[in-house]
């Protein structure tokens, strides 16, 4: 017996294991398919709101408008940041290049090394490659974007076919337990979503006029970098605290007023993430930072930006679909960030 449970339990881990690698390789339509349905799953109940008032296909006609118009504005507002601050990077790229000489030439002095490669790949040359690369990257949000728009349209015109499909009693009794556990995460990638919309766009604003009032350059940029970066969890919080401290080293030339914006940027990152978003996003919500971060590190991965900004999501829809199976509820407990019940899941809505 304990033999046979052995096999199962490496065989459930191989088919794991081989599932992952298909997601990493076919990652141009998986990709788009998992951001599409978290998509379905925020804006169905203004769909189906709609309906109520207009014909289903204008319904959808007006759901898809407002949708896409809020990707591209997020998006957007990435790609309209780090194109100012690529041009800026691009002008002053020798005073980059001379501070970088300098503070070589004192951490030598001091018996601190740096690395050949390092030193030989921090040039014009590098920048330009660097920059052509970020042009490539945008270039393909196009096709991804297309993808995801046909993904959403198809399936919010299959939404309430599929649902009553898990009512059919052939379907039963996981139909209605999926049912419920759709509606369920659902329900928490709303509240997830609307709270990460409200810190963002407060982070955006708290950076930006930060930036005004230091008197950085590109002030409105680094607030649409930190606006759109704040959906990432700790990795976009980072980078968007680490660019300006690289920036004002080489506008100041001081490291003092560069350590300034360092720590008062990472004040507002904290302010905001550890006082204001577990307010708003109260208990029903909480998870392991742990998980949080090996969930934005692992989906980046195996999808780069894209799986950066969903990782969070699927790992909410994980921990809820583990809380509805008795053989790992353990699971779910510890992706948790409580440990009083077993999460909402297959058993109950929020």
């Amino acid at each position: 017996m304990a033999e046979r449970g052995n096999n199962g339990t490496g065989s459930a881990v191989a088919a794991g294991i081989l599932v992952l690698a298909l997601f990493y390789v076919a990652e141009p339509i998986f990709a788009p398919l998992v951001f599409s349905l978290m998509i379905i799953a925020l804006v169905w109940p203004f769909q189906a709101a709609l309906q109520r008032w207009l014909p289903r296909l204008l319904a959808l006609l007006v759901t898809l408008l407002v949708t896409m118009s809020v990707i591209v504005a997020v998006g957007s507002s990435v790609a309209w940041g780090f194109g100012k601050l690529g041009h800026w990077l691009f002008l002053n790229a020798q005073r980059f290049q001379a501070i970088y000489a300098d503070w070589t030439d004192w951490l030598e002095q001091h018996g601190i090394a740096i690395a050949g490669p390092v030193a030989d790949r921090f040039d014009v040359g590098w920048l330009v490659g660097f920059l052509q690369g970020m042009a490539g990257r945008l270039n393909s949000f196009a096709g991804f974007a297309l993808l995801v728009f046909i993904f959403v349209m198809l399936g919010l015109l299959e939404v309430e076919d599929f649902n009553r499909r898990l009512r059919a009693p052939a379907a039963q009794p996981y139909g209605e337990r999926l049912l419920i556990a759709n509606r369920v995460i659902g329900a928490k990638l709303r509240r997830f979503m609307l709270v990460r919309t409200v810190a963002s766009i407060l982070t955006g604003l708290l950076v930006w006029l930060f930036a005004l009032v230091a008197g950085l350059e590109l002030a409105a940029a680094w607030g649409a970098i930190a606006f759109a970066l704040n959906y990432i969890p700790f990795l976009g919080p980072f980078v968007a605290t680490a660019l300006p401290t690289v920036f004002a080293i080489a506008q100041f030339d001081t490291w003092q007023t560069a350590a300034v914006v360092f720590v008062s940027l990472n004040v507002i990152q904290f302010i905001i993430g550890s006082y204001l978003e577990p307010l708003l996003t109260g208990a029903s919500l909480q998870i392991s930072p742990f998980a949080v971060i090996f969930a934005v590190f692992f989906w980046s991965f195996l999808w780069g930006i894209a799986g950066a900004f969903i990782g969070v999501p699927i790992l909410i829809a994980f921990i809820v679909y583990c809380a509805g199976i008795p053989s790992v509820q353990w699971l779910a407990i510890l992706l948790s960030g409580g440990s009083k019940s077993v999460p909402e899941g297959l058993g109950g809505p929020s």
